[in-house]
């Protein structure tokens, strides 16, 4: 009898990993099947998602390739009349700031490494604004028409980095002839370039010098100091011819 109680538990102990492992994977497979519909899901959704991502990514980065080689073709473009209308792109822009006075200058850059600032300025706000020379439309919203001084940053809200861009590509139009310059008339008098008024007359030929004659009479005249004169002689009596 004890014997057979031995056996049948030798039997026991091995049958039992073996009912516990078969256990363990029937509930496996239960779990998956119940998380897989949702793991298919979510992936979808990833996938559908990513897609759409870089779709935008490659869509935005056509539009700023294409606006990138002729930045003046932005301004003439639907997406930009819909946005800024006939306005200039810093009629509407309110900086943020502290207070109810603002700051009498601007920041100095909007753009940091890969950093932006919370309200960026009117041109880095908007990636398809490009300062460059000839994208005259954006120019002529920075200078005054009456003046043609241009509009100082405090007034655009512009940064000190895109200001200065914008100095240099004026000043450049102008060059080119593409903006015009504002310059202060000046009345034209022929008087002022003829030589025939009091304060213009011919130069009078040199008179002839016979040998010994000094160019000016008055020269003969002076006397040097002797003591001046023998100070000088001793520093120079190295280099003077003796005296025959």
């Amino acid at each position: 009898m004890a014997a057979s109680l031995q056996r049948i538990g030798i039997v026991i102990c091995r049958t039992f990993p073996v009912i516990l492992q078969r256990n363990i994977q029937a509930q496996r497979i239960r779990d998956w099947k119940i998380t897989a519909p949702v793991l298919r899901l979510n992936f979808r959704a990833l996938s559908s998602s990513s897609s759409s991502s870089s779709a935008d990514d490659t869509d935005s980065a056509e539009v700023l390739s294409r606006y990138s080689d002729r930045p003046w073709e932005y301004l003439e473009s639907e997406e930009y009349i819909e946005r800024y209308g006939s306005k200039p792109v810093w009629s509407n822009y309110r900086r943020n700031h502290k207070g109810g006075v603002p700051p009498q200058k601007t920041r100095k850059t909007c753009i940091r490494g890969d950093k932006i600032c919370g309200n960026p300025c009117p041109i880095c706000r908007d990636p398809n604004i490009i300062v460059h020379y000839k994208n005259v439309n954006l120019l002529q919203q920075f200078v005054s028409p009456q003046t043609g001084i241009v509009y100082d940053p405090s007034l655009t809200g512009v940064c000190i980095k895109q200001q200065k861009l914008l100095n240099k590509a004026i000043e450049t139009a102008r060059d080119c002839g593409l903006l015009s310059a504002q310059l202060p008339h000046v009345d034209y008098s022929k008087e002022d370039y003829s030589n025939t008024h009091g304060a213009v007359a011919p130069t009078p030929a040199p008179f002839s010098l016979s040998s010994g004659e000094l160019w000016y009479q008055w020269y003969g005249s002076i006397k040097p100091d002797e003591r001046e004169l023998a100070r000088v002689k001793r520093i120079y009596k190295d280099y003077l011819k003796p005296d025959v």
